[in-house]
């Protein structure tokens, strides 16, 4: 299931558009959270941000966080609340100026994803060379690091953590099944090569007893078409040197996996 904008940020918007000027619009990091991109911890879900191309000009009162933007023919979207939204495109770039790069990564990972129809990543680069990059080129290093195929802010977290301690890059969101043609499941990682498939699982079980007893049993299935399943939960990529990175390079080398060689 996609991510649902903030219900406060969608009352907010709602609420203060009758006091748009034709020329003003939702920009930034409220121009995303509206399409359900995953914001960066300690951002206010709920903030305004609100923006004007020159030599018009943005709104300055307390509660909104005006943008005044370089002179650029407009690109805005009508949102079903009746309001203008910049394209994500713009919205993604403008949020270089402040996002974190792992932040603007997941973003643009949600934003690429093709079954969510939001844009595409030759547009997300089509953008940046349009418009430049900022902060030591933190947006090209993004793209570079965006996949096709990510479907959680988490996955990234996962994928990126993953990579950045020296395994192999997974294949995302794979559907195996079993020898009849008889569909298994959809993993969220997989390394086919090695048959190593990793599944981020950031639920409370707990508080579901039938939903646990089902994925008990699916995890049986996929193990029994030969797969080595590494759950990761949300407390082994915790801390200064989370486990997560262990767990998936255990079972990699236990499949013959090894650092540098051919084919990872």
């Amino acid at each position: 299931m996609d991510p649902e904008p903030p219900r406060e940020l969608l009352d907010r918007c709602v609420e203060y558009a009758p006091r748009l000027e034709p020329w003003q619009f939702y920009n930034q990091a409220t121009a995303l959270a509206l399409a359900g991109v995953p914001l960066p911890g300690g951002l206010d879900p709920a903030a305004l941000h609100v923006a004007a191309h020159r030599p018009r000009r943005e709104p300055r009162i307390p509660g909104v966080t005006g943008h005044r933007l370089q002179r650029r023919a407009p690109l805005l979207l009508t949102h079903s609340g009746g309001f203008l939204v910049e394209s994500l495109p713009r919205a993604w770039r403008q949020a270089g100026y402040s996002w974190p790069l792992d932040a603007l990564v997941a973003a643009a990972d949600h934003l690429i994803l093709p079954r969510r129809g939001l844009c595409t990543i030759e547009e997300l680069w089509q953008e940046l060379e349009e418009m430049g990059d900022m902060r030591g080129r933190i947006l090209e290093t993004a793209l570079r690091l965006a996949r096709i195929g990510s479907e959680s802010p988490r996955e990234t977290a996962l994928r990126l953590m993953l990579v950045r301690n020296g395994l192999p890059e997974p294949e995302l969101n794979v559907e195996i099944f079993d020898v009849r043609g008889t569909f298994i499941a959809r993993m969220d990682m997989l390394y086919p090569r090695w048959k190593v498939a990793v599944e981020y699982d950031g639920r409370q079980h707990a508080a579901d007893p039938e939903q646990f007893e089902k994925d008990a049993d699916r995890w049986e299935m996929i193990r029994r078409q030969g797969y080595h399943l590494v759950r990761i939960l949300r407390h082994h990529m915790r801390g200064d040197a989370p486990q997560a990175p262990g767990l998936v390079g255990e079972a990699l080398w236990e499949a013959g996996w090894r650092p540098h060689a051919p084919g990872r």
